[in-house]
């Protein structure tokens, strides 16, 4: 009876396009879903929009408060301080990945192929490697090959791949993008309106694919030796083939309309419910009152277009981790209002702003200090043209720039910083604290949030490494999953925060 209640739920979950709190995590299908009676161009819209409000929503939404961008007002907030559900496996991007996001990916690779149209199979590949990486960066070994794949049935004891394998399987997706972009194609990419990315533009989908194998490339910083070792050069001639102008950046739109799936998840539109951050961070809020970090503060331009003013008066974030702790919210900076928080926000997959601090991480790893300079300053500007900070203030801010950092005292600090507040809002910035080793020395302020978990992470310097894999997937498929102790999930670090091959 209980394998019987799996595959219903299975076939159910596939059939449908909208995500769901409840949990129908499956591997693969007992019956292909109705919707392969559809061509591929019905499909794309789903596919990208499942990869924004189900995977890259869950992605970020509980890492909030590790990465600090927004804080609650409630003090010792689990995800804000690594406890209880993170804890007993209730983090739930791993459903939203296998039920909703991927299956939606498969059928589109799938129908391309069924209809010659290999321009939406290289779509199915280019969002099916960005879920496959932002599931493996968040929990290391993760199920890849025996995933649901549109043909085969059911298996919901699948086999996991470690990291690495799924790194290498991320690279030959995107690499076979590529290649099928090239392709002729019997549908045209928005021949029904679908490609909500780039209107059918395969040159777009080929930079955005090469983008992404630069993030990937990139995640590689502390591999210096074997088949995967970094490899600076190859990061930036992906990054050279990538996106190249905000106008090529891969983002959701939102009308800010009456139904909820108008409206941008981290909005707080009226009748909606709440936000899932109550307010800044104290933290994010203070960099970019000084996020050149110099003796002298000088205010980034973005914080008045990013961070509402606080009912009071002025810009202030509340500490992770403390909550109100009796103060009064009107004393601080709101969750919801903002650039990245209003109900008509865009949602970022991908940007120039990244692509050009990645490009200028790995010139600055390849001893290339000059270019690392002007691709840093790039990335700055895009950033700021990109939330709409006027021209004069641009312009001030990258002569600050110039007169107090210069090329001769710029490194990896500046860099980080910079694409830290670019990321807002994108689960790749918890990729980079744990490569930087969650550093103050290049997050100046960062301290780890009030009130965590010293069960788990007794000392100052210990941080969350992972999460825990869901309770449905440990309780039906132990034997093939990774040790899900908490006390070794939560703190070991995943394959490409360490040295070995």
């Amino acid at each position: 009876m209980k394998r019987y209640t799996y595959y219903t739920l299975i076939i159910l979950s596939l059939i449908i396009t909208s995500c769901s709190s409840d949990y129908f995590d499956v591997n693969k299908s007992v019956t292909q879903p109705t919707s392969l009676s559809l061509a591929p161009q019905y499909r794309i819209q789903g596919a990208i929009e499942n990869t924004f409000a189900c995977a890259q929503y869950r992605g970020i939404r509980e890492v909030l408060g590790v990465v600090q961008y927004g804080s609650q007002n409630v003090g010792g907030y689990y995800s804000e301080c690594w406890n209880t559900y993170l804890t007993t496996g209730s983090y739930f991007l791993w459903q939203n990945a296998y039920v909703y996001s991927l299956p939606n990916t498969a059928d589109l690779i799938y129908l391309g192929k069924q209809y010659n149209a290999p321009n939406y199979v290289a779509v199915g590949e280019i969002l099916r490697a960005y879920i496959f990486g932002m599931t493996t960066d968040q929990y290391g070994d993760i199920v890849v090959d025996d995933t649901y794949d549109s043909e085969s049935g059911m298996n919901i004891t699948p086999k996991f791949e470690t990291q690495k394998e799924a790194y290498q399987k991320i690279f030959d997706l995107l690499d076979d993008a590529i290649v099928k972009l090239d392709e002729n194609s019997d549908i045209d990419l928005n021949a029904e309106g679908g490609d909500i990315f780039y209107q059918g533009d395969v040159t777009k989908w080929k930079a955005l694919a090469y983008s992404l194998k630069a993030r990937y490339l990139n995640h590689l910083s502390k591999k210096t030796s074997g088949d995967m070792a970094y490899d600076a050069q190859a990061i930036i001639s992906a990054c050279e083939n990538g996106i190249n102008s905000n106008s090529d950046n891969a983002l959701k739109s939102f009308s800010g309309g009456e139904a909820v799936n108008q409206n941008q998840p981290f909005s707080i539109p009226d009748g909606y419910g709440s936000s899932r951050f109550d307010y800044f961070s104290d933290f994010f809020v203070n960099l970019l009152k000084n996020s050149l970090n110099l003796s002298t503060a000088y205010q980034d331009p973005r914080l008045a277009l990013i961070v509402p003013e606080a009912v009071n008066g002025g810009y202030h974030g509340v500490v992770t981790g403390r909550g109100l702790a009796g103060e009064s919210g009107d004393d601080f900076s709101i969750g919801y209002g903002g650039f990245y928080t209003s109900p008509d926000s865009p949602m970022y997959m991908m940007t120039y702003s990244e692509v050009k601090f990645i490009e200028a991480e790995a010139k600055y790893r390849s001893g290339d200090q000059a270019g690392a300079y002007a691709d840093y300053k790039t990335g700055i500007q895009a950033d700021m043209e990109k939330v709409g900070v006027a021209t004069n203030d641009i312009t001030a801010y990258l002569q600050m720039i110039d007169d107090n950092i210069g090329v001769a005292n710029f490194g990896l600090s500046q860099i980080m910083v910079q694409k830290y507040i670019s990321n807002m809002l994108r689960a790749e910035t918890w990729v980079d604290m744990r490569r930087m080793d969650y550093s103050a020395d290049i997050y100046p302020g960062l301290k780890r949030p009030e009130n965590v978990n010293t069960d788990i992470f007794p000392g100052d310097d210990d941080w969350i490494m992972a999460m825990m894999y869901e309770y449905n997937e440990e309780d039906r498929n132990y034997e093939n999953m990774p040790d899900n102790d908490p006390y070794v999930r939560l703190t070991t670090p995943v394959w490409w925060d360490t040295t070995k091959e």
